[in-house]
Formats: structure tokens, C-alpha cells, sequence
């Protein structure tokens, strides 16, 4: 694969390499870290226009991609991170673009009002390239292509599909009871928009690829691999069985259109599901969310080590001062670790050594 090189990073290519080798469980020469600092006193620059409301502000191609590449390039990159970015207008991105609306009420909150109330209505519904959600997002991406010159990767978008597209379409709530009112519905629709997944996986594989990028998204794996995310962030209010039942099948299927898979495992009330995705032959890495106020990444040891049992790498996100806890407990084949509370180069380098170390 001919891949842009990145400005200011020599080893980029080693850097890719590695987190290629990840994906199999496989070290080269040292485990994967990746660690980012940005400068002191580092400020967002300022939009050229007033923002009317939270839609303008989201929506403003020129400003978003200023914003985003200013913040890069005031990003120093260590260990194996590698600068990428990717526009967004928050995870109801693709149930919107089979004919919704998203609200954006802050900064950093969009959600989706569930518009389908029958079922009929997907008979003959489709993932629309020609929505306003998508030329919304096409317009997002000119403007990031445009202004970036060797910078960064641009990745992408966040996608949700399964249980959550089902959900932004008919709403949570509805969709739980959908389970048990209207089960062959729901099996047929989930079959629907994975088919349809697999066309917008195509359709951004072949964008992102004629610039030569690298393939990255928003957990920030940057990789030659294709690669994507499944997920299924609805099945936290459901059971084992109606997971089995109506959703892993389908997950198993989103594995199996790229190279590599990272699951994104959001929330104690998903952790349930762990045994039927490890299941999953063609899933490679589990990033498991434990969310605020459960504690730290060291305190869920015995998770991690249930997914190395299966042969699956984890993606783990921790604070420097936990790193001997990480190193002592899992072995590090399969680990894509993401070190915070590094200040500096000389912080960065000595994490460097000690994970050089890890066996």
C-alpha cells in the first residue's frame, strides 16, 4: 500500500508497521505506545463568522478543518502516534443519512430524533448518499482534504450501525420492545444496513485511499490494514440472549468486510456480552469503555486478561503511573497502549525504554 509519509515524523513508516503487526497479536521490535502533548497554553482558533446556533457551528466546513489541523500541529507525536483526524457530526451519522435529522445541542453532544414508525418504511429504505447528513459530511471532508498538505491521516467518520443505526431509526426505547413485537423486522432490517455498511466501508476505502492515507478512525489506530469498528452500544440494555439472537450474527458479518476489527465495548452493562464477541474469529481487538467513575484501566485487569485468553488484543487507554501495573499483569502481544500525562520529550522517552523492556 503507497501511503502519504507524515511532516516531521522520519519514522512514520516503522510506526505503521507496528501498529500493522499489532492486529496479529505480533510485536516487531517493541510494543505499541502511542503518547500526544500538545503545547502549553495551546487556544482553538477562533471561527471567522458568528455561529447562529450549534448546527452552524458544527457545520462549518472551513472553520472545522482550521480548528482541527491547528490543533495538530500544535501536537507532538511520541512513541508509535501518528497525527490523524476525520470530520464529525457525532455517532447517529449514519441512521441520519437514511433520511433523519441530527440535533446538536452543544460542542461536543449531537443526537439523532428516531423519525421511522413503522417497519413498512425500511421495506424500501436505503443509506442515502444524497441526504443532507451526507453532504453535510462530504462537505466536512473537502475542507479537511483541501488544507491538509502531509500533516495528518484523515480517517473515517464515527459509524454506528446494527442495534444502534435500528436504534437512532426507531429509538432505543421502541427498538427493545421491537425485539419481542416484531423479531423478524428487526433480523431483516439488521441485515439491511449491515449490506449497507458494507457499501459506505467501500465508498470511503476508495476516497480516503486515492490520497494515499493511512487507514485510521476515532479510537486513533493508524494503520496500512483496512480496518474499522463494530460496535453495538444499544446492547447495554439488553440481554445475552437477544444479543446472540438478534445482533452478534451481524457483527460477526462487519468483521469480515476489512482487514482488522477493534469492537468498542462501551459501558459495564455491555461487559456481559464479552464471551459472544471473543467468539468472533475475525475480531481482532476488543477496546473496552468502562466509563467514568468505575475506577481506572488497571483496576479492570481480569478483563483484559479474558480477552488475551482468547487470543484478541486490547486497546488500552492509561495514565503513565499505571504502566508497571499494565506491564506486571498482561503480556504485551496484541496491546495498543495509549499513555497519558506524559509532559514532555524527555517523559515520553523513558516510557519508551521501560516498554522496550515488556516481555
Amino acid at each position: 500500500m503507497d501511503i502519504m509519509p507524515i511532516k516531521n515524523i522520519d519514522d512514520w513508516e516503522m510506526r505503521l508497521k507496528r501498529q500493522d503487526a499489532c492486529w496479529n497479536c505480533e510485536i516487531l521490535d517493541r510494543p505499541v505506545v502511542c503518547m500526544a502533548v500538545c503545547e502549553p497554553g495551546y487556544q482553538q482558533p477562533e471561527p471567522k463568522q458568528t455561529h447562529a446556533n450549534m448546527a452552524e457551528y458544527w457545520l462549518d466546513a472551513e472553520y472545522q478543518a482550521e480548528r482541527r489541523l491547528a490543533g495538530i500541529k500544535a501536537t507532538k507525536y511520541y512513541g508509535d502516534a501518528l497525527p490523524f483526524t476525520f470530520p464529525n457530526v457525532g455517532p447517529d451519522f449514519f441512521a441520519a443519512c437514511f433520511g433523519g435529522s441530527i440535533l446538536f445541542e452543544e460542542k461536543t453532544t449531537s443526537y439523532i430524533v428516531p423519525f421511522v414508525k413503522d417497519y413498512a418504511e425500511l421495506d424500501s429504505m436505503r443509506f442515502n448518499y444524497q441526504s443532507e447528513c451526507f453532504k453535510n459530511m462530504e462537505k466536512l471532508y473537502d475542507a479537511l482534504i483541501a488544507i491538509n498538505d502531509g500533516d495528518c491521516y484523515i480517517g473515517w467518520p464515527d459509524i454506528h450501525p446494527g442495534g444502534d443505526c435500528l436504534a437512532g431509526l426507531r429509538g432505543s426505547e421502541v427498538l427493545c420492545m421491537d425485539l419481542y413485537d416484531y423479531p423478524d423486522q428487526v433480523k431483516k432490517n439488521v441485515k439491511m444496513v449491515t449490506a449497507e455498511l458494507k457499501k459506505l466501508l467501500d465508498f470511503y476505502s476508495k476516497k480516503l485511499g486515492a490520497y494515499k492515507y493511512a487507514v485510521t478512525g476515532w479510537p486513533g489506530i493508524v494503520s496500512s490494514k483496512r480496518w474499522a469498528v463494530p460496535s453495538c452500544d444499544f446492547a447495554y440494555m439488553i440481554s445475552t440472549d437477544d444479543f446472540r439472537e438478534f445482533f452478534l450474527e451481524g457483527i460477526r458479518e462487519e468483521c469480515s468486510f476489512t482487514e482488522a476489527s477493534i469492537f468498542h465495548l462501551d459501558g459495564k452493562g455491555s461487559l456481559k456480552h464479552l464471551d459472544a464477541l471473543l467468539e468472533i474469529d475475525k475480531l481482532n481487538t476488543i477496546q473496552w469503555i468502562y466509563g467514568a467513575g468505575h475506577g481506572r484501566a488497571s483496576d479492570w485487569i481480569p478483563v483484559y486478561r479474558k480477552v488475551q485468553a482468547a487470543g484478541k488484543g486490547v486497546q488500552i487507554n492509561i495514565g503513565h503511573d499505571e504502566l508497571d501495573t499494565i506491564m506486571q499483569n498482561l503480556h504485551p502481544e496484541g496491546v495498543f497502549l495509549n499513555v497519558g500525562g506524559i509532559d514532555d520529550e524527555e517523559a515520553a522517552n523513558a516510557v519508551i525504554s521501560k516498554i522496550s523492556k515488556w516481555r
